[in-house]
């Protein structure tokens, strides 16, 4: 009920005095195998029709050792990269002829480089038929018509963040917001985790009251096949 109770989320903490555990350990992989049914469940759909993509760079926990010797920049150590793509459904008023656009399902992933074959592999991996796909000049898109139906790409800056990718830009944001205000000294090993969170929440934000109860069916489904 607690980890579906709330948009935001809780932390570990919070959620171990909810419970009352005694033992942090106990509630932290609690609230992991929770996070990972979300994810499982979120990877029976993949996005169609026109997508938004883009990347962004997450900061995580790093060892005493490694802070010593950090690379800058991008490459850094203290930081991850995680793909992030979203449907982009454009809309049209019949009345006025005002175009916009709706947004449908996200997925975000631990993207492990920056480059063309990672690129590759998430689009081919969360998406399905014939997409037309948006993204910025990034050389890792170079060669994507190879794998989709149409490519447009936007120099990055104020048109594409408040049109072409207006959609994942606000969930690179609202990501960033969220891992900075609750989610602290995440390591790159349980990241997937917390982005199945944050996604599961974001792909049903308009269900209210129900995601509690769609939750529980994500958990047993995979007994009742």
């Amino acid at each position: 009920m607690l980890m579906s109770a709330t948009r935001k989320g809780f932390s570990c903490l919070e959620f171990q005095r909810q419970l009352g555990l005694s033992r942090y350990d106990t509630a932290f992989r609690l609230m992991h195998k929770i996070r990972v049914v979300m994810g499982k469940r979120d990877a029976l759909y993949t996005l169609t029709d026109m997508v938004e993509m883009d990347e962004c760079y997450v900061g995580i926990a790093t060892e005493k050792k490694v802070k010593e010797n950090l690379k800058r920049g991008k490459g850094s150590q203290r930081k991850a990269s995680v793909a992030v793509s979203a449907e982009s459904i454009p809309l049209e008023d019949l009345e006025t002829g005002k175009t916009s656009r709706f947004c449908g399902y996200y997925k975000m992933e631990v993207l492990g480089k920056v480059d063309g074959e990672h690129a590759e592999k998430f689009i081919k991996k969360n998406t399905s038929g014939e997409i037309v796909l948006f993204t910025d000049k990034n050389t890792a898109y170079e060669h994507i018509e190879d794998i989709v139906e149409t490519h447009f790409t936007v120099i990055s800056g104020k048109e594409s963040t408040n049109d072409t990718l207006q959609w994942v830009h606000k969930a690179i944001s609202n990501l960033k917001r969220k891992l900075l205000g609750i989610n602290h000294m995440i390591t790159y090993k349980y990241l997937q985790n917390y982005l199945n969170e944050f996604v599961y929440k974001l792909n049903r934000r308009y269900f209210g009251d129900r995601l509690f109860d769609r939750l529980i069916i994500a958990g047993i489904y995979p007994y009742v096949q």
